[in-house]
């Protein structure tokens, strides 16, 4: 009497190996020749001259607001993020051409600085500005 033979299903993974390998060698090679994307900011020197009169936002590191408008008294005023946009809103109506520029601390966040221009765009402003310190 014959004994029935069991038939086992394997996987040969050695080839599978040897492809894997070959891939990594191919990618550790690769790697170091492939320049990484990289954003080609424009340099504070470069840009042009601030506005003669602008009506500045300045934002402290405190969170604190600031409003100086340059073609009236020149005076900084404290203003509550609340009321900016209805401040520099009435201020724009008497003077429509009039650029607005933000000025922000070094250590005051990026989004903080997005949402006054969100502000100031909603009270239908569209000269904005970011002021900058020239390059030594």
């Amino acid at each position: 009497m014959a004994r029935a033979r069991k038939q086992m299903a394997q996987i040969n993974v050695v080839p599978l190996i040897d492809v894997m390998l070959v891939l990594l060698v191919v990618f550790m090679i690769t790697a170091p020749f492939i320049n990484p994307g990289q954003v080609d900011l424009p340099s504070v020197g470069q840009t042009s001259q601030t506005p003669s009169l602008p009506l500045e936002v300045i934002i402290k590191e405190s969170g604190e607001y600031l409003l100086r408008d340059r073609a009236g008294d020149g005076a900084e005023r404290i203003i509550p993020k609340a009321r900016l946009a209805a401040e520099i809103r009435e201020l724009h109506l008497a003077r429509p051409d009039q650029p607005v520029v933000i000025a922000a601390d070094k250590g005051v966040r990026y989004e903080e600085v997005m949402n006054t221009m969100t502000i100031l765009q909603n009270a239908q402003i569209s000269r904005i500005g970011l002021l900058a310190r020239p390059a030594p």
